[in-house]
């Protein structure tokens, strides 16, 4: 990386860090760029506010950093060693194309961690408590007492033990709950009472005993549609499911069958397939529904979360360019 002075930054400078200009979550990305800077003080950060400073500051930069990369600016990164995602998933980038380029890419795995851990916490205690029957009760003036469920003894199903798994598992331990785990390699164990793989045997026989099923997994071909009608038919009656995943990951058709036939008690659904959730959607019609617009991820503390991971690999990347493990790498 090229050395600079502290903080300057001009259009001639060939950046240590390269921020792109697309934000997430409302927030605006000046704020991703400040955290960095906060961070490197002895780095240029230089955040590329047009296209056209885009395709500019890119041709140079090696150590890139931002939630998407297109093709047409993949074109123009002459000299890209590395780029930071700013997302935990990579799936939207060209991972293909920056493989054979022998680019680096990681991501921002453990951003979302305590912010999601606790959407799940409050979507699993809205279906406890049944505080949607209360809202109901409430805008209707109507002082009337209703039945609610405690969370203590339940079992709770966690599918993917990643950092956000962990992370709802961590938010689990003071509620005196049963925890089972569905991971692609259970021999590797986990934060759970009981850890089991996808394996239809095993799985369905977790659904039979499961209270709460939380889906925290990335979309693969292993989970797409892992929450089909065979599995709403065998998780028991009166469980709850809560998807911070990906929307595919549950047949929605089957869902809305499951809803209506009384198949599960409710659902917190932060993810739908498709997404957004048209307006005339059945879904948006059951009181026993939680829909959030792909919003568990939202946190004030996003960037400065993201910036430690990049700001710390940035600094691994400056003492030993590609020879050195990067945090959170997902190429090669």
């Amino acid at each position: 990386m090229a050395e600079s002075g502290y903080g300057s930054e001009t259009e001639s400078d060939d950046p240590d860090v390269l921020v792109l200009r697309k934000g997430t979550h409302g927030i605006p990305i000046e704020r991703y760029a400040d955290a960095l800077r906060e961070r490197l003080p002895e780095r240029t950060i230089r955040l590329a506010r047009t296209p056209s400073e885009e395709r500019e500051a890119i041709r140079t930069a090696e150590f890139v950093t931002g939630m998407v990369l297109e093709d047409d600016l993949l074109e123009s990164a002459e000299n890209l060693a590395v780029f930071a995602c700013a997302y935990a998933g990579t799936g939207h980038l060209p991972l293909d194309r920056l493989e054979k380029r022998g680019v680096t890419v990681t991501n921002a795995s453990g951003v979302h961690g305590p912010n999601i851990g606790e959407h799940v916490l409050g979507a699993i205690l809205w279906s406890t408590r049944r505080f949607h029957v209360a809202a109901r009760r409430q805008r209707r003036r109507e002082w009337r007492h209703y039945q609610a469920y405690e969370l203590k003894g339940s079992t709770v199903t966690v599918v993917g033990l990643g950092a956000i798994g962990r992370a709802v598992c961590t938010r689990l331990e003071p509620f005196d709950v049963e925890t089972i785990g569905v991971r692609y390699s259970p021999e590797k164990g986990g934060p759970t009472d009981e850890v089991i793989g996808f394996e239809d045997g095993p799985f369905h026989e977790a659904l039979a005993r499961t209270d709460y099923l939380v889906l925290a997994c990335p979309l693969t071909e292993t989970t797409r549609g892992l929450v089909d009608r065979e599995a709403l038919m065998t998780i028991d009656p009166d469980a709850t499911i809560v998807n911070i995943a990906r929307g595919p990951v549950i047949d929605t058709d089957a869902l809305v069958d499951a809803l209506r036939s009384n198949w599960i008690r409710s659902a917190a659904l932060d993810v739908t397939d498709p997404e957004p959730l048209p307006e005339d959607h059945s879904l948006w019609n059951f009181e026993n529904v939680q829909i959030t617009p792909h919003n568990a991820g939202h946190t004030p503390e996003y960037y400065e979360r993201l910036a430690d991971i990049v700001a710390e690999n940035a600094s691994r990347f400056d003492e030993d360019g590609l020879d050195g493990d990067l945090k959170n790498q997902v190429l090669p």
